[in-house]
Order: structure tokens, then sequence, then C-alpha cells
């Protein structure tokens, strides 16, 4: 099953690196792969360190801006238990990890990733329409090098109507941030 969620590591001079992720995570969630692209900073932090943090979230804002690269400051955090790395301090669960395999056969990495220490930060708020909203149209604008515009836009269309039915100002933020984005990168694109 696929997770959307958030990965922190660390670079060469020790500092937080944050990114949305969508590992493959087996039941119990004692292991999990990740399959970050090759030329992604992620992928060079847990090649240099070898560990990291997965985030279990429903903080979608957060989760919009890392999609997009615009996190403007580092959100809460502390120092990991058993990894070097950092805990976000506002994520419902965390899972400290280290990376056990890696195939590089595929154009996708493939890191085969066993967790070494868990922990729960807060509740989990619920299911809501907006928040899954929000995260389906962060994918989307991670993708639109891969996938026409239009198409974009119309899932983009149909999902803002979720998000203004059902969703609080954070849902809405987040997917006014996303739509801006596809908008500017669209306009790049042409």
């Amino acid at each position: 099953m696929i997770l959307e969620g958030l990965v922190t590591t660390i670079d060469k001079s020790g500092q937080l690196h944050l990114a949305p992720m969508g590992p493959d995570v087996e039941p119990g969630f004692r292991r999990f792969e990740l399959r970050p692209f090759p030329s992604s900073q992620t992928y060079q932090n847990l090649c240099e360190s070898g560990e990291g943090v997965l985030h279990v979230t429903d903080d979608v804002l957060l989760l919009a801006r890392a999609a997009i690269g615009r996190i403007e400051t580092t959100p809460p955090h502390r120092t990991a238990e058993k990894v070097r790395g950092f805990v976000l301090s506002g994520a419902c669960r965390a899972y400290e990890f280290e990376v056990r395999d890696i195939d590089r056969s595929q154009e996708r990495v493939r890191m085969s990733c066993e967790v070494v220490h868990s922990v729960v930060l807060r509740d989990f708020f619920g299911f809501n329409r907006a928040k899954h909203a929000v995260v389906e149209a962060a994918i989307l604008a991670t993708r639109i090098h891969l996938l026409p515009i239009e198409q974009i836009r119309t899932e983009f269309e149909r999902l803002h109507v979720l998000v203004r039915k059902t969703g609080g100002p954070p849902e809405h933020e987040a997917f006014d941030i996303l739509k801006d984005y596809v908008e500017s990168a669209s306009k790049e694109k042409a």
C-alpha cells in the first residue's frame, strides 16, 4: 500500500531536508520501500547517511508546500532518537528508518528501509475530503512535466469543489498555493 507522507533527511552539513514521498509500506509498518528519483536531494542524502524519518501527517498545507518546494521556514522539529535526523513536531507519527538495500536497476531507485524506532506524536485528525483533495492536487502538481496541462486543470477543477465544500482555512490555502504553482508552471511550459 502506498502511504503519502513526509520524509526528513540530513544533508552533508547536517541540515534538515524535507520532501513528500509515497512509500510502499508493509502491514505492521516495520519495513517500507522508498522510490526517489536519482536526481533528488532526498536520494543524495539517503545514499550519504543511510537513514531518515518518515512522517505520517494530516497537515496538508505543509505537504503541499513541500511538494512544490515552497517551505518558507523549517517546521518545528526535534532530534531523532535512533538515527541521525529530525522528527517533525507537528506530525501524527514518525518512523525512524535505516536504508537496508538500494536497487538502482530502474529509473526510480528502490530503497528498502527498516523502521528502527517509531513514535506517536498526536492523534490523526480523521478523514476529510478536502485533505484528500489537497493531497491529490499536490501529487498532480509534481507531475506537471509528465501530464498534459489540460488534464491537470480538469482534475484541479474537480478537486476544488471538494476543498470549497469541506475544507478549512489550511486546506483552502494549500489548494490555492498548488493552483498558483500549476498555473505558473504551465505558462513556463508553454
